[in-house]
């Protein structure tokens, strides 16, 4: 594992425990949407020969054309009716209501949005354009009465505020000629101007082909500038989803099937794509099939290798290829029809499979795991398979399952580490937990123990003779425990040049020792527990890093 460049790690889930990602659940909403027909996607054999791109490009042009003849017409529109007010503010100059030496600006008449249509005024969903011309005259008139004290007098300053103005020129502009399709009215010193019809030229909408209509009664009176849809493709259209598992065995439509998708999804040649192989790599299994005992030990479909086919109105668009085993569901292989890649079906069918393992869990209580194969780190394309968490890696080393989130930062450093070793340190080095009363034996104990077996041992009222045999037993225990230390450290000899792990800090009990120190107290048990922890800790973390941090035993 430590020599290979891309070290496989087996990765596996507890159906029981998955939460969906949003990403997962938008993805379950997208195909029911389709299934609803209101996802207005069609397969790409569907749509032409173009691709989609080509496709797309079409449509943002034709919109973009819209678009901009729609801009050119409103500008037009707004042209004339600034023309209008300039022609009835002349008037009101000429009837003597305005000063004949007054300055003002050209009419400006601006499209109105959504967003300001009830601050212009309420009740107007039908407002399209609005001036303020009125606001400018005023001040100009008030400017000129500054300056002259004339012309006017107080009466006619305060009349020609400019709610008052808006009204003379709403009045003028009647008598220059009417606009056709459009009303004007006034609301707080603004011009406004609406639609004589509910269906407006501004009030335009977008089909689901991304093409701009235009209401009947808009201001020129044009017709639409691109067909709409047909009704029957607006229409919602109802789609069937059938998902059915079957036993493992070749199927021509599935070869098919499974030839598409390599050839444009993995771009393989056609000569790779054969039956043979497809048979060795999908249809042939090693497992045995074990049919449905009735019981709760099986699951009502078995145990074994199977195939379970996605059809959309009966067309097959996926395969998923898995195991069903007493403990879990191990995920294959998935192959897909390449038309609809837009609903991702490898993350659906993959949600789909929990599921399915979740449902069975009360047939088969046995049945617990959804494993996703193997799981390669510094391989992009498989680090999806992280996604559907909460997830375990198992470690080669110890076969001890540990999460993911525990070995992921690791795994960024480097391809290949010891798994096992991460969860230790993740656990703040507890390597012995529940066993260090074996480890360890306090001096203070086997004290008390000596003196309460002498005590013991002089009420009982032993003689000389048998004190000798006892003196017998206890040199022959101490050449047997010297004889197991020798052993122990001729099989691991802690002083090597390769595993010296003698200078490592290890914190024990709230205090800090170097095992050399320690290692005289520890059992020969303990030694042989604790010192192939110690090497391999000492081999992950560098011989610098095991003398400088502290490798805790609870």
């Amino acid at each position: 594992m430590d020599k290979t460049c891309c070290p496989p790690y087996t990765i596996r889930l507890k159906a029981s425990d998955f939460v969906p990602t949003k990403e997962q659940q938008r993805v379950s909403r997208r195909l029911e949407r389709f299934l609803d027909g209101k996802l207005d996607v069609q397969p790409r054999e569907q749509r032409g020969a173009s691709s989609s791109g080509d496709v797309s490009d079409t449509r943002r042009k034709t919109l973009g054309a819209a678009k901009s003849e729609e801009n050119k017409k409103v500008e037009a529109v707004m042209d004339d009716l600034s023309k209008n007010i300039d022609q009835a503010v002349q008037l009101c100059i000429r009837s003597g209501e305005f000063p004949s030496n007054m300055q003002i600006p050209k009419a400006s008449v601006k499209k109105v949005f959504c967003a300001r249509r009830k601050k212009l005024a309420e009740g107007t969903e039908q407002l399209l354009y609005t001036s303020n011309i009125a606001f400018p005259i005023a001040a100009a008139i008030k400017r000129i009465q500054t300056s002259e004290k004339e012309g006017i007098n107080s009466a006619e300053g305060n009349r020609l505020s400019p709610e008052t103005i808006s009204e003379m020129l709403l009045s003028a502009m009647h008598k220059v000629g009417e606009t056709p399709d459009v009303s004007i009215k006034v609301c707080k010193g603004h011009i406004n101007f609406l639609s004589s019809a509910k269906d407006s030229f501004s009030d335009r909408d977008v089909v689901p082909n991304g093409n701009i209509s235009r209401g009947a009664n808009s201001l020129d009176g044009s017709e639409t500038l691109h067909a709409k849809k047909d009704s029957e493709n607006h229409q919602a259209r109802k789609r069937k989803l059938e998902i059915h598992l079957k036993r493992s065995s070749f199927d021509p439509e599935e070869h098919e099937l499974y030839k598409r998708y390599q050839l444009k999804v993995h771009n393989d040649k056609p000569g790779h794509v054969v039956e043979s192989s497809y048979r060795r790599f999908l249809v042939d299994s090693p497992l045995i099939d074990v049919q449905p005992s009735g019981d709760e030990k099986v699951p009502p479909c078995g145990f074994g290798s199977f195939h379970q086919q996605y059809r959309i109105d009966g067309r097959l668009i996926a395969v998923g290829v898995v195991d069903i085993l007493p403990k879990c569901l191990s995920s294959v292989y998935l192959f897909w029809d390449p038309d609809y890649a837009f609903l991702s079906l490898g993350k659906y069918s993959a949600i789909q499979e929990i599921n399915w393992v979740i449902e069975n869990q009360a047939r088969c209580p046995s049945l617990q795991y959804y494993y996703l194969g193997y799981y390669i780190h510094s391989c992009s394309k498989m680090r999806y398979k992280a996604a559907y968490r909460p997830s375990e890696l198992l470690c080669p080393l110890r076969f001890q399952w540990v999460p993911f989130e525990v070995a992921r930062p690791m795994l960024d450093k480097k391809p290949y580490v010891i798994l096992s070793d991460i969860a230790i340190s993740h656990n703040q080095c507890s390597l012995l937990a529940g066993a260090s009363e074996t480890l360890v034996e306090p001096a203070a104990s086997e004290h008390e123990d000596m003196e309460q077996g002498e005590t013991n041992d002089n009420f009982m009222g032993c003689s000389d003779e048998d004190e000798d045999e006892d003196d017998d037993d206890d040199d022959d225990d101490e050449e047997m425990y010297e004889t197991e230390s020798e052993d122990s450290h001729i099989e691991s000899d802690p002083g090597s040049k390769d595993n010296d792990i003698n200078n490592i800090l290890i914190g024990l009990y709230g205090s800090q020792y170097r095992y050399k120190d320690m290692r005289q107290i520890i059992t020969p048990v303990g030694r042989k527990q604790l010192e192939p922890m110690l090497q391999s800790y000492r081999k992950v973390v560098g011989a610098e890093l095991s003398e400088r941090m502290v490798y805790e035993i609870n």
